[in-house]
């Protein structure tokens, strides 16, 4: 059996004064490729996610929609992630 599991994260730190957006891709258990909004494009960890980190990072428009994420995803929606 083949898993394939997609994981987003924010991190606040002191409020939405500083925020994070974290998008990691992973396949059999193994981190092949992530996203920090820190960095602001895709990293490769593996032969294969390097390949489709360059794939990933050559879209404009899915690139926009990820660095916007740390407003449009995380920023907004701050309220429900904090108690």
């Amino acid at each position: 059996v083949l898993q394939e599991m997609f994981k987003a994260e924010c991190h606040f730190i002191n409020g939405t004064e500083k925020v994070r957006y974290v998008d990691r891709e992973f396949y059999n258990r193994l981190l092949i490729m992530m996203y920090d909004s820190d960095v602001g494009h895709y990293v490769g960890f593996t032969p294969y996610g390097e390949k489709w980190a360059q794939a990933t990072n050559s879209l404009p428009d899915f690139m926009e929609n990820r660095r916007a994420a740390v407003d449009t995803y995380c920023r907004h929606n701050y309220e429900v992630f904090t108690p």
